[in-house]
């Protein structure tokens, strides 16, 4: 087993977590992050394109992504680990998607404990600066033009991975959403994880700290106002129809969401 970076149940960044000097002189811009992020981006872009970024390689770099966020003013609390080390085999994670944050940082938070992969967009791993790395990370790719096909490859390769003892991190939302739209949130990974008999485990995050940008998603403003949450429930097996599990999902996600927003420390 890999050595985990949060070994407890939970992790809060230190009240006097250090800063990057220039990035306070920058006036809490975005510019010294993205300057960061995009130094890993083609450091690693370039690893997988050599054939030599592994799963050690994602862990770090995930980390490194999540040090330099501390680092320019973020505030991460990450609750409920420990449901994910007592889950019963590969599970699939689901999650509210917020922003590229989450993207970024499951993998640090995830991968030492479980093996991990996405349910991504084709143009994800098209993507000339993100495409090799999530490429190298065989993913189960979806077209979102076809619902049917997208069906049947989540149920055909999602059902391998977890034979292989690999969990999926799902988000059923499709695309990022800043405000969370139950309706747009669909069972196509409680149906997965019916058919192969493996568990869900439900995920809330608000990472709105790290925005969407107007003409690329991955570049948005970073607002250090606003804390940086990753809560993980309880895992369950799917009964039925699965519609009760859904339930507890949305509720969790809802519960969670509406906590934050209110909590103004």
């Amino acid at each position: 087993m890999r050595k985990e970076i949060f070994s407890q149940n939970e992790y809060h960044t230190p009240e006097h977590a250090p800063r990057y000097l220039l990035d306070r002189l920058m006036i809490d811009s975005r510019l010294v992050f993205m300057s960061l992020f995009g130094k890993i981006i083609l450091r690693t872009r370039r690893e997988a394109l050599h054939g030599i970024y592994d799963t050690q390689h994602w862990i770090d770099s995930s980390h490194e992504i999540f040090t330099n966020i501390e680092r320019c003013g973020g505030r991460f609390h990450i609750t409920g680990l420990d449901h994910v080390r007592n889950s019963r085999g590969p599970v699939i994670i689901l999650s509210n998607h917020m922003s590229t944050l989450e993207t970024m940082i499951f993998p640090g938070i995830i991968q030492p404990i479980k093996d991990v992969t996405f349910i991504v967009k084709d143009e994800l791993v098209r993507h000339w600066a993100f495409g090799a790395v999530m490429r190298s990370r065989q993913p189960i790719v979806l077209s979102r033009s076809n619902p049917r096909e997208d069906f049947q490859i989540v149920m055909n390769q999602g059902f391998e991975l977890l034979q292989k003892g690999i969990s999926i991190i799902v988000f059923p939302q499709s695309t990022r959403m800043i405000h969370f739209q139950p309706s747009e949130f669909n069972t196509l990974g409680s149906k997965l994880a019916s058919r192969a008999g493996v568990q869900i485990i439900p995920v809330a995050i608000k990472t709105d700290f790290w925005g969407n940008g107007k003409f690329t998603g991955y570049l948005g403003p970073l607002d250090r106002r606003k804390p940086i949450h990753f809560a993980f429930g309880e895992p369950m097996f799917i009964s039925g129809n699965g519609k009760e599990e859904h339930r507890i999902v949305i509720d969790f996600i809802q519960e969670h969401l509406a906590r934050w927003t209110s909590d103004k420390s």
